[in-house]
């Protein structure tokens, strides 16, 4: 999920807006990712005003994968509310006809934002600040929908060759990595230089810039659907390199 900061600084008539490196959020979301899959009506966020004292608007809408504002194949309900202090509300996600038209071998990805709105200050020279908060959006088709419990993950395939890694993803989900390490955490972690978090899409492949590529065995950290960060170990027969399954 990511958080962007927006001051708006009022003093004579005139406006500005920048970015601040940290502030909190009043109204803040219940997740950090959501899957909307595909036979549901709609699916519904739920949102809340951690303000104690003061009213704010909640301004909702979702981007394509290009980052540009959409109302179709899917679109939120109601794009503009007031929430009141301390309150909760509800955001719901509904698809249009045009969502037919999304591939439906695998999933599609879109960006739902977040802006809270804050009330209009009666002093001069105030400082307000805002967040924008954005989160994945997956669109998944019923047709690939995995049995519950299933790690679809564990089929991600990483090809080592002439210095470089490789990694496969021949899923029809989207998989998001955000660490490689040599060891578990509770083994004490031990970070594999040049690694960059990635989401690679539906049956691609990306490579990888590692400053190592000499393993026999890694551990990759993703992300699911629920937001969580489970780890998946790998091990390398020759210059492939597979899952190894946690025993259940």
């Amino acid at each position: 999920m990511n958080k962007h900061p927006i001051t708006l600084l009022t003093a004579a008539g005139l406006a500005l807006t920048a970015v601040l490196p940290t502030a909190d959020a009043a109204i803040s979301l219940d997740r950090t990712r959501a899957v909307y899959v595909s036979d549901a009506k709609s699916i519904s966020l739920n949102i809340v005003n951690e303000n104690k004292e003061l009213p704010f608007l909640a301004q909702s809408w979702l981007e394509n994968e290009q980052h540009q504002k959409i109302t179709s194949p899917l679109v939120v309900l109601p794009p503009l509310q007031r929430v009141e202090p301390s309150e909760r509300s509800v955001v719901r996600i509904t698809k249009t006809p045009e969502a037919d038209r999304l591939p439906q071998d695998r999933e599609s990805v879109f960006y739902f934002n977040l802006r809270e709105i804050p009330p209009k200050s009666t002093k001069t020279n105030v400082m307000q600040l805002a967040l924008q908060t954005q989160i994945k959006l997956f669109y998944r088709p019923k047709a690939i929908v995995a049995p519950k419990g299933q790690v679809w993950q564990e089929k991600l395939v990483f090809r080592k060759s002439g210095g470089a890694v490789t990694v496969d993803n021949p899923t029809p989900f989207y998989i998001t990595l955000t660490g490689m390490t040599r060891q578990t955490q509770k083994q004490g972690g031990g970070a594999i230089g040049g690694f960059q978090p990635l989401m690679l899409k539906p049956k691609s492949s990306e490579s990888l810039k590692l400053h190592d590529t000499g393993m026999n065995s890694f551990v990759i950290t993703y992300i699911n659907d629920y937001g969580g960060h489970p780890e998946l170990r790998f091990a390398c027969n020759g210059n492939v390199c597979t899952a190894v399954p946690e025993k259940k």
